[in-house]
C-alpha cells in the first residue's frame, strides 16, 4: 500500500466527506471518473498548496509522490462556488494563490488551512460568507424529486452548479454502482440486468470508459481478493 488514508463523513450538508491521508512512495493507479469536486490541500517538505480539483469526466490516470501529507475535502453535487464557474475546472487541478505561511487568497480573503478535525468550521465559514452555496434544483433532481422547472433550466442549473449534465452523472454513477456489485461478487450478467443496460458490451462499453476497468478485469480482481483472504486464513493455526 502507498497510501494511508482516513475517511470520515461530514456534519455539513454541502460536503461528502472528509479524507486525511499519507503518501508512503511514488504510486499510479487507474482513478475512475468522477462527478463530485474536491477542495485539496497538500503538504510536501513543508511546502503547503492548495488546490481545486474538478469533476473527472473519464476514467484516467493518478499519479503522487511520496512524503506528502493531503487532505481532501470532496463536495456534494449542486454544491459550488458562484464566483468560480464550474465548468472551467472540469479535468483539472487549479492551484489557489498563496497569502502567507498556512493561508490562501480565496475571493479577496486569506484563509487558512483547514485539517482534518477543523474542515468542517472551515466549511461553515465559506457558507456564512456565500463563497460556497447549494443549488436545491440540483439537489433535488438527483434526489429523484418531481421538478415544475422546464429541461432547459435544470440543465443550465447542471452546468452552472456541477459543471456536468444530469445525464453525464447519471452514467457515472452508475458505473460506480455495477463496478460496486462486481467487487462484491454479483455475476456480470445480473449485474447488466439489475442496472438496466442493454447487454454485457454495453455495460463493458460504460465501465470501461467512466471507472477504467472491463467487468471481467474487475470480477477478477475480486476473485484474487477471495482468494487471498482464503489463503491467509489457511495460516491461522489453532492454539
Amino acid at each position: 500500500m502507498t497510501i494511508q488514508a482516513e475517511e470520515r463523513l461530514s456534519d455539513s450538508p454541502f460536503v461528502e466527506s472528509i479524507t486525511r491521508g499519507v503518501t508512503l512512495s511514488d504510486g499510479t493507479t487507474i482513478r475512475p471518473a468522477e462527478s463530485h469536486w474536491h477542495m485539496v490541500f497538500t503538504k510536501v517538505n513543508g511546502l503547503e498548496v492548495p488546490l481545486v480539483v474538478g469533476p473527472l469526466t473519464t476514467a484516467g490516470i493518478a499519479t503522487w509522490g511520496e512524503d506528502a501529507e493531503i487532505l481532501w475535502i470532496k463536495f456534494k453535487p449542486g454544491t459550488f462556488i458562484p464566483h468560480m464557474p464550474a465548468k472551467n475546472f472540469l479535468d483539472k487541478e487549479t492551484i489557489l494563490p498563496e497569502a502567507a505561511s498556512h493561508s490562501f487568497w480565496l475571493k479577496g480573503s486569506a484563509w487558512e488551512f483547514p485539517n482534518f478535525e477543523n474542515a468542517d468550521t472551515f466549511i461553515d465559514r465559506l457558507v456564512r460568507k456565500e463563497i460556497l452555496v447549494r443549488d436545491p434544483i440540483v439537489n433535488a433532481v438527483l434526489g429523484g424529486e418531481p421538478q415544475n422547472a422546464a429541461d432547459r433550466t435544470v440543465r443550465h442549473r447542471f452546468i452552472q452548479s456541477t459543471g456536468l449534465t444530469h445525464n453525464h452523472i447519471q452514467q457515472i454513477e452508475r458505473a460506480q454502482r455495477a463496478a460496486a456489485l462486481l467487487r462484491h461478487g454479483k455475476s456480470i450478467l445480473d449485474t447488466t440486468f439489475e442496472l438496466g443496460y442493454y447487454d454485457q458490451p454495453h455495460l463493458t462499453k460504460s465501465l470501461k470508459q467512466w471507472v477504467g476497468h472491463t467487468p471481467a478485469q474487475i470480477v477478477q480482481q475480486y476473485q484474487e481478493s477471495q482468494l487471498a483472504t482464503v489463503k491467509d486464513e489457511t495460516l491461522i493455526v489453532p492454539g
